[in-house]
Order: structure tokens, then sequence, then C-alpha cells
């Protein structure tokens, strides 16, 4: 079975084109890259000061991120613990430490998923600096008990 799932919780920024927040396909789960653009379009992590200049926070950005992509893997009955792939974007690897001091509290290296960690140019909004999406396993129906 393949299906597109938009989340419709409000907590959840709208996607900007026609693509879903994630997509099953059979027991897989894939989520669209998410970052940290709020319902009302700000940034949670990224804002411009009255002075116009740009400041950061890589892991509120991560946080937020992260926690978004719990909720969207919730309305397919899913959780952090059912992702087994995570490709990150980063705009600037000076962010990687703080990116993966709030990685490592979701996930550990005995049954975490495998990362891929990529610096890019830029993303799409320049108070960007971190874009996730992942992949989860999450069988659609319990396994059946062959056994007698």
């Amino acid at each position: 079975m393949t299906r597109a799932v938009s989340a419709t919780e409000p907590e959840l920024a709208p996607s900007r084109a026609n693509y879903p927040h994630c997509r099953r396909a059979g027991d897989f789960i894939f989520v669209s890259g998410l970052a940290s653009r709020r319902p009302d379009n700000s940034f949670a992590g990224g804002e411009i000061t009255p002075e116009g200049d740009m400041r950061f926070d890589i892991r509120a950005q991560t946080e937020t991120v992260l926690q978004t992509i719990a909720t969207v893997l919730a309305t397919e009955g899913a959780g952090l613990s059912n992702v087994v792939e995570v490709t990150t974007y980063l705009v600037d690897m000076s962010d990687f430490v703080g990116y993966n001091e709030v990685y490592n509290r979701y996930f550990d290296a005995a049954t975490g998923p495998a990362r891929t960690t990529v610096a890019v140019h830029q993303l799409p909004h320049p108070l960007i600096r971190i874009e996730i999406r992942v992949v989860a396993y999450r069988p659609m129906s319990p396994p059946v008990d062959s056994r007698p």
C-alpha cells in the first residue's frame, strides 16, 4: 500500500509546494525534509534583529525539527524509535557540534538509525540552518503468528 499524508496538526507548518509531510510505502514511512519553520512562518532558532542581523541557534532548530518529525511520524502510528535512516543538511558545518548535542538526546549508536550529514550551500530560507529527512519502518499490521 502506498499513500501520501499531509499532516494536519495545527503545530505543523504547511508544505510550500505540492508534496506531503510524509509518504507511506508499505511498511516504510518517508518523511520529507523538514526545517524549523512554524505555522506562522517564523523560525524556531532563527531571527532577524532590529539592526537587520541574522541570529541562529542550531540547538533550537534541531530540537524543533526532531519534534516535528516525531509529530509527522505519529500520523502513521510511528515514532522516532521507528526511524532507520536520517539525512541531515547543514548550511554550516560549524553547527555540527550543536546539532550532535541535540541529536544524541534522541538517538543512540546501539539502537539509532543510520545517518548521513551533508553540508549544503543554502536551504530555502536564509533563517534555516538545518533540514532533516528520515525513513522509518513500521509494519502496517502486526505480524501473524503462524505457530499451530
